[in-house]
C-alpha cells in the first residue's frame, strides 16, 4: 500500500491500489472520499504520476515484469520518516520503521533546507516527501521548500538545477515503485543536507529477478559427496588433524560430506526449492544484488529542465524536446548527473561492541580481518557469501599465491645460504680481494678520478658471490616451472570454486551500456538527424511520399538511439590520443632514468673529489642507494599519476560496457605501471656497462657525461640493489602506508569538515547513528583494480629478476601475510559493502599473469648469460683453464690500456695519486693489448664468450618452455573428483526431472481413469439410468474438455 498522509499524531497510513496510482495523470480525476482522504490520493497520483500513460507503458516494458510473465502490481510505500531517533525495532537502519521489511538497498541525494533552521515543522517535512502537483508543463516551486512554513519564513529562491534533480527523483522512485520495490525515506538525518530513501525487495519481486537472473538456489534435494579411499583417506584425515589449529572457527570453512543441489530458480518449480525459511532463502549479497539490477535498468526520461539550463543557458527547444524523448537515466546516470550522490547496499551490522548482535560481518572481523589471525586460512566461503564471487576469487588467488610462495621462499633462502656458505671458496673473489697481485685499475671517470685498485673492491665482489653462484641457475628453473605450477594449481582451485559455489554453467551475460555511452549516442544519433533535416529543408519533398515520410518520422521517434552505435571511426580520435598519450609517457619514464644515469655519472664525479678516503672507497655503494632512492620517489609519484591518466584515456574511448571499461583500464594502466616499475631495473640489468667504450675511446651523453660502467664482479650486485630497495619500497609505502594512512587521512577530513558544517548539533551528535549514516561516512568502493595491480607487479619482481634476488619470494611472501588481513579489515571495516558480482575466473588478470610468466623465462635467461659471471667462468673453465680450476679467470677478463694513449684532458690530474707512476692500468673487457697488431680491437675471446651467452639463452628458454607446457600438460585442469561430482549433480539433475515428470503423468492417468470410471455409466442403452447417471456424474463436460487439452 502507499502511504504518504502523516498527521501530527504520527504515522496515519492510507491505502491507494498501486494501480490506481499508475494509472493517474498529472493529477486528472479526484478520487472519491472525504478531502483528507481526496488529499492524500491526490498527492500520490501528482508524484508517482509524471508520465504519460503511453511513455509508461513503454517503460514498464522495459523494466519490470508484465502480467505475462508473473508481474505482480507494486503495492510500494514511500514513508516519510518524522524521527531518526533510535529505534530498536528497525535495528538502528536495518530494517523499514515497521521493523519488519529489510533495506536491501540505500540510496543517497543532497538537498538544500532553509538557512534559518534545520528542523522543519512536520507538515513541511511531509510535504518534501510528497509534493504537491506539478507536471511537465508547470514551473511551480518545490513544495517543502518553496512552500508556507509555519513560522512564516520567506520563500527562498528556487534553484532550477535542484528542482531538476528532484524532480528526476521523484519520477526515478516512481518507476521503482511500479517495478514492484517498496521504499521509504528519512529526510531529516543526523547527516547536514543529506537524504536518505531505503530499497526493500518482496518476495514476489526477488523471485521475478531471481528468474531473469538464473541464480541458481538450493533446491530440497541433498547428496553424498564422494569421499577418497584408502591411502589418500588416511593423508587427508592427518593433514586435517594437523591444519585444524588454523583453520576458521567458521561453519562454512568446515569440511561437508553433504551437499544441496542447486538448480536456477523458477517460479513454476518453487516446490522443488528449500523454502522453509523465506526470509533466509534470499540472502543480503543475493537481495542487493537483484535490487542493483532493477536500479539499473529502471529509467527515468523526462526531466522539467536540462542538466544546466538553470544556470541561465539557452537550449534550442527541439533539442531539448528530443533529449526529454531519448534520454534514459538509469542509477549510473543518475549518479554521473548528480541526482542522487551515492548508492550501497548495507552491511550486516557493526563489527565490534559490547551489545552487538552477532552477524557476518563480525564474524570476518574476528576470523579473518584481525592481524591476530595472520597464521588462519582465509574464511574465503564466508567472504564469498557477504561479499559475492568476484570478491572471493581475489583473496581465494591472492591466498593461493601466498601459499604458492612458501616453497619458492625456502628455495631461495636455501640458495641464498649456499651462497654465504661457498663464498670464501670462490676462486674469482679470492683473487680479488688478494693485494699480492696489485692489479691497478683504469679511471672511472675523467680528469677527477684516479686510478685504483682492484682490492677496494672485494667486499662488492664478496657479496656478489652471494648471488651470482651456480645454485642461481637452478633456482631461475625451479621458478620458472613454479610459475607455470602456480598458474596450475590456480585453475583446479578455480574449479573447485566453481563447484562449490555453483558456478560450473554460469556464463556471463552483456552487461547495460554505460551511461557515458548512451549519451554519446543519443548526442551521434541527434546530430545525424539535424543533418537530415537540414538536407530535408533543400531538397523538394514530392507529395505522393509525403505519407512515407510521415511513418518514418513516427517510427524514428519512438527510439533515436536504436541503430545508432559508436564505430571506429567516432572513436578514432581517442584511440589516436590514446597512442600519442602512451609513447609520450613512455618517453618521459625514459627521459627520467636518463635523468638518473646522469646524476650517477656527476655525483661518481663529485665524491671522487672528496678528501676522505672513507668517502672514496664507498663511491659505488653511496650512488647506487641515492640513485635508486630516487627512482623509488619517482616511481610511486608516477604510479599516481599514470593510473589517473589511464582512467583519462580509457574514459575518452567511451568503452560500451563496464567489462569492457575494465579491461581496457586494466591493459593501459598494467602496460605504463609495468614500464614505470621496471624500467631502471631493465636498464642496470642490460645497459649498464654495455656501451661505455673504452679507456681513450670513451662514449659521452651529451659530450660531457661519461657513460658509467659495471663493477669488476659485475653488474648483478647493483641489480639485487635496486631491485630489492624498490620492490620492499613499494611494498611499505605504497602498498601498505598509503593504504593505511590514506583512508584514515580521509576519515578525519571529513569528520573535521561535518563538525564545521554543523557544530551546533550537540544533541544529535549523542544520538546513535543509523547504520545507513554510518556506512555513509565509509570510503566509497573503487573497485579491485588496484589490489590485483600491486600483487602482478609484485608477482613480476618475484619472476622476472628473481636470479638476481633469490630473497624476493620470502619478501613477498612475508608482505602478502600482512595484505591479505589489511585488504581484509578495509573491505570490512572502512569501505561501504560493495555490490555482490557473479563470476567464475578472475577475468584478463589470468592472461596477464600467463604473459608475465612466459616473459620471465626469457628475461631470466638474458640475466644468466648476460648480467651476471656464469657464461664467462664456464668459457673460461672448459676452453682457456690450465689446470681446470678458475685460477687466473679474473685476470682473463681484463684487459690492458697504456696511460699514453689518453685522449687530451681525459687524463686524471693526480697521476701518482697511487703512490707510484703507472704505465699499464686494467679494465673490464675482451680487447687486444696494446702491444698487439690490432690495439684494442675486439678480441677472439669477447666473440667465444658471446656465443656461448646466446647458445644458453636458447637452450634454457626452449627446455624451460618445454618443461612448463609439460606441466601445464600432465596436470588436469579439473580435478578428476570435482568433474565427477559435477557429472554427479547431472545425472540427479535429470532424476530429480524425471521423477517429478513420472509423478506428473501418474496424476494423469488417474485422473483419466476416474473421469473414464464416472462416464461408463453414461454408455447404458436406458434413456432413464443414462441420464441419472449422467446427471450425477455433474460437471462432466467440462472435465472431457479439460481431458482432451491435456
Amino acid at each position: 500500500m502507499l502511504e504518504a498522509d502523516v498527521g501530527p499524531e504520527g504515522l496515519c497510513p492510507k491505502e491507494a491500489p498501486a494501480a490506481q496510482a499508475a494509472g493517474a495523470v498529472d493529477g486528472e480525476g479526484a478520487p472519491p472520499g472525504g478531502p483528507r482522504e481526496q488529499a492524500a490520493k491526490m498527492r500520490v497520483h501528482e508524484k508517482y504520476s509524471t508520465l504519460p500513460a503511453e511513455d509508461r507503458s513503454v517503460h514498464i516494458i522495459n523494466i519490470c515484469a508484465i502480467e505475462d510473465i508473473g508481474y505482480l502490481p507494486s503495492e510500494g510505500t514511500l514513508l516519510n520518516s518524522l524521527s531518526v531517533d533510535p529505534d530498536a525495532k528497525c535495528k538502528y537502519g536495518l530494517y523499514f520503521r515497521d521493523g519488519k521489511r529489510k533495506v536491501d538497498y540505500i540510496l543517497v541525494y543532497h538537498h538544500k533546507r532553509p538557512s534559518g533552521s534545520r528542523a522543519l515543522p512536520r507538515r513541511v517535512l511531509h510535504n518534501d516527501a510528497a509534493p504537491g502537483a506539478r507536471g511537465a508543463k508547470q514551473d511551480q516551486p518545490l513544495p517543502g521548500k518553496g512552500g508556507q512554513v509555519e513560522t512564516g519564513s520567506p520563500e527562498p529562491p528556487m534553484d532550477h538545477y535542484e528542482d531538476d534533480k528532484q524532480f528526476r527523483r521523484e519520477e526515478y522512485e516512481g518507476n521503482l515503485l511500479e517495478a514492484g520495490l517498496e521504499l521509504e525515506r528519512d529526510h531529516d538525518t543526523k547527516i547536514h543536507g543529506v537524504g536518505f530513501v531505503k530499497i526493500h525487495a518482496p518476495w514476489h519481486v526477488l523471485c521475478r529477478e531471481a528468474e531473469f537472473l538464473k541464480l541458481k538456489m538450493p533446491t530440497k534435494k541433498m547428496y553424498h559427496i564422494s569421499e577418497t579411499r584408502g591411502l589418500l583417506k588416511t593423508i587427508n584425515s592427518v593433514l586435517q588433524k594437523i591444519t585444524d589449529p588454523i583453520q576458521p572457527r567458521v561453519a562454512e570453512h568446515r569440511p561437508q560430506t553433504t551437499k544441496r543441489l542447486y538448480y536456477p530458480f523458477s517460479r513454476e518449480k518453487q516446490h522443488l526449492f528449500d523454502l522453509s525459511d523465506k526470509d533466509s532463502f534470499f540472502d543480503s549479497k543475493t537481495r542487493s544484488t537483484i535490487v542493483y539490477e532493477i536500479l539499473k535498468r529502471t529509467t527515468c526520461t523526462k526531466a522539467k529542465y536540462s542538466m544546466g539550463q538553470g544556470e541561465g543557458r539557452k537550449k534550442d527547444s527541439a533539442l531539448l524536446s528530443k533529449r526529454r524523448k531519448c534520454g534514459k537515466y538509469g542509477i549510473t546516470s543518475l549518479l554521473a548527473n548528480g541526482v542522487y550522490s551515492a548508492a550501497y547496499p548495507l552491511h550486516d551490522g557493526d563489527y565490534e561492541g559490547d551489545n552487538v548482535e552477532f552477524n557476518d560481518r563480525k564474524l570476518l572481523y574476528e576470523e579473518w580481518a584481525s592481524y591476530g589471525v595472520f597464521y588462519k586460512y582465509q574464511p574465503i566461503d564466508l567472504v564469498r557469501k557477504y561479499f559475492g564471487e568476484k570478491i572471493g576469487l581475489y583473496f581465494a588467488w591472492l591466498g593461493a599465491y601466498t601459499q604458492m610462495l612458501i616453497p619458492a621462499s625456502i628455495v631461495g633462502i636455501i640458495v641464498f645460504l649456499y651462497g654465504c656458505a661457498t663464498v670464501d671458496q670462490n676462486i674469482p673473489s679470492m683473487e680479488m680481494c688478494d693485494q699480492r697481485y696489485n692489479i691497478t685499475m683504469c679511471p672511472l671517470c675523467d680528469k677527477t678520478c684516479s686510478y685504483w685498485k682492484m682490492s677496494s673492491a672485494c667486499a662488492t665482489a664478496r657479496a656478489s658471490h652471494l648471488f651470482d653462484n651456480p645454485a642461481t641457475v637452478f633456482f631461475s628453473v625451479f621458478m620458472a616451472l613454479w610459475a607455470a605450477t602456480f598458474m596450475e594449481h590456480w585453475k583446479r582451485k578455480q574449479m573447485r570454486l566453481n563447484y562449490r559455489w555453483d558456478l560450473t554453467g554460469f556464463e556471463e551475460e552483456e552487461d547495460h551500456p554505460r551511461a557515458e555511452y548512451e549519451a554519446r549516442v543519443l548526442e551521434k544519433s541527434l546530430r545525424k538527424e539535424s543533418k537530415n533535416k537540414e538536407k530535408r529543408r533543400h531538397v523538394p519533398e514530392e507529395s505522393t511520399n509525403k505519407w512515407k515520410q510521415r511513418v518514418k518520422s513516427a517510427m524514428a521517434g519512438v527510439k533515436l538511439t536504436d541503430k545508432v552505435k559508436l564505430t571506429w571511426k567516432d572513436r578514432f580520435p581517442a584511440y589516436l590520443t590514446n597512442l600519442v598519450s602512451i609513447i609520450f609517457m613512455v618517453a618521459v619514464t625514459f627521459a627520467i632514468v636518463l635523468g638518473v644515469i646522469i646524476y650517477r655519472i656527476s655525483m661518481a664525479a663529485a665524491l671522487a673529489m672528496n678528501s676522505s678516503p672513507s668517502v672514496r672507497s664507498n663511491i659505488r655503494v653511496t650512488v647506487t642507494a641515492t640513485a635508486v632512492i630516487i627512482n623509488l620517489v619517482v616511481i610511486i609519484l608516477l604510479d599516481e599519476v599514470y593510473g589517473c591518466i589511464a582512467r583519462w584515456l580509457t574514459k575518452i574511448e567511451v568503452p560500451k560496457t563496464e567489462k569492457s571499461f575494465e579491461e581496457r583500464l586494466i591493459f593501459k594502466a598494467f602496460l605504463l605501471k609495468f614500464v614505470n616499475s621496471y624500467t631502471p631495473i631493465f636498464y642496470v640489468a642490460f645497459f649498464k656497462g654495455r656501451f661505455v667504450g673504452r679507456p681513450g675511446d670513451y662514449v659521452y651523453i651529451f659530450r660531457s657525461f661519461r657513460m658509467e660502467e659495471c663493477a669488476p664482479g659485475g653488474c648483478l650486485m647493483e641489480l639485487c640493489i635496486q631491485l630489492s630497495i624498490i620492490m620492499l619500497g613499494k611494498q611499505l609505502i605504497q602498498n601498505n602506508l598509503f593504504e593505511i594512512g590514506i583512508p584514515k587521512m580521509k576519515k578525519l577530513i571529513r569528520r573535521l569538515r561535518r563538525r564545521r558544517q554543523s557544530p551546533s548539533d550537540h544533541e544529535e551528535q549523542g544520538k546513535r547513528k543509523q547504520r545507513y549514516e554510518v556506512d555513509y561516512n565509509l570510503e566509497p568502493f573503487a573497485g579491485l583494480t588496484p589490489e590485483y595491480m600491486e600483487m602482478i607487479i609484485q608477482f613480476g619482481f618475484v619472476t622476472l629478476f628473481v636470479a638476481s634476488f633469490p630473497l624476493a619470494p620470502l619478501f613477498a611472501l612475508l608482505n602478502n601475510i600482512i595484505e591479505i588481513r589489511l585488504d581484509a579489515k578495509k573491505f570490512v571495516t572502512e569501505l561501504r559493502r560493495p555490490v555482490a558480482v557473479r563470476a567464475k575466473d578472475i577475468g584478463i588478470w589470468y592472461n596477464i599473469l600467463r604473459g608475465v610468466g612466459k616473459l620471465a623465462v626469457i628475461i631470466n635467461a638474458f640475466v644468466i648469460s648476460f648480467t651476471s659471471d656464469f657464461i664467462p667462468r664456464l668459457v673460461y673453465l672448459y676452453m682457456y683453464s690450465q689446470n681446470g680450476t678458475m685460477h687466473g679467470f679474473v685476470n682473463h677478463t681484463l684487459s690492458s690500456f697504456n696511460v699514453s694513449d689518453f685522449q687530451n684532458g681525459t687524463a686524471p690530474n693526480d697521476p701518482l695519486d697511487l703512490g707510484y707512476e703507472v704505465q699499464i692500468c686494467r679494465y673490464k673487457d675482451y680487447r687486444e693489448p696494446p702491444w698487439s697488431e690490432h690495439k684494442y680491437d675486439i678480441s677472439k675471446d669477447f666473440w667465444a664468450v658471446l656465443a656461448a651467452r646466446l647458445a644458453f639463452v636458447i637452450v634454457f628458454q626452449n627446455l624451460v618452455m618445454f618443461m612448463s607446457d609439460f606441466v601445464d600438460w600432465v596436470i588436469p585442469d579439473i580435478p578428476k573428483d570435482i568433474s565427477q561430482q559435477i557429472h554427479k549433480e547431472k545425472v540427479l539433475m535429470v532424476e530429480l526431472f524425471m521423477r517429478e515428470e513420472q509423478g506428473k503423468q501418474q496424476l494423469l492417468d488417474t485422473w483419466m481413469e476416474k473421469e473414464r470410471g464416472q462416464e461408463e455409466p453414461c454408455n447404458n442403452h436406458n434413456p432413464k439410468a443414462r441420464s441419472d447417471s449422467c446427471g450425477s456424474s455433474g460437471p462432466a463436460p467440462s472435465h472431457a474438455y479439460h481431458g482432451g487439452a491435456l
